[in-house]
């Protein structure tokens, strides 16, 4: 299930976003501190061309998603999400909350937004994710290599079009 995010949760966001494993994955890879969080915490929400969503796991806050960039007049947007991996590795549950979390975003995308296409980017090397992307419907659009932190790093940018909202 995915709700609108409330301030309450500013500080969960920020733990999950500086698991290790999530900013080894992510686009900016450094700790973000709690003034750089507050700082996009408090722009995000205020910004209309944006959303986050809390991803909940049998009641329990286990991750975020956040849609970007949206253009509702285009009916487009770009995506990106993150999950509570210390909390639902001890549940076991990390696996079917990732295929649950997308799932629950596209659904969103197409239904709540009413997009007719939603963008993203992964690291080429999170295979996991890329796989997840291929069987949710998302096409590759473009690779290209961008310095993350000091190293080269290859980008792949998806894309899923929802026929059915298409302007």
């Amino acid at each position: 299930m995915l709700r609108a995010a409330v301030d309450s949760d500013k500080d969960l966001v920020r733990t999950w976003r500086n698991h290790p494993q999530v900013r080894a994955v992510s686009l900016t890879q450094h700790e973000i501190s709690p003034e750089e969080h507050a700082a996009w915490w408090d722009k995000t929400m205020a910004d209309p061309t944006r959303r986050v969503l809390i991803y909940e796991r049998q009641g329990e806050p286990s991750g975020v998603v956040t849609f970007f960039d949206l253009d509702a007049d285009a009916g487009t947007g770009w995506w990106g999400y993150y999950l509570d991996n210390a909390g639902l590795e001890e549940r076991g549950a990390l696996f079917p909350a990732w295929m649950s979390i997308q799932r629950a975003a596209v659904k969103y995308a197409r239904t709540e937004l009413k997009l007719a296409s939603l963008d993203g980017e992964t690291l080429a090397a999170n295979a996991t994710v890329v796989d997840l992307n291929a069987r949710l419907g998302f096409e590759e659009m473009e690779r290209e290599t961008r310095d993350i932190d000091g190293t080269p790093t290859e980008i792949i940018h998806t894309r899923i079009i929802f026929e059915e909202n298409a302007r």
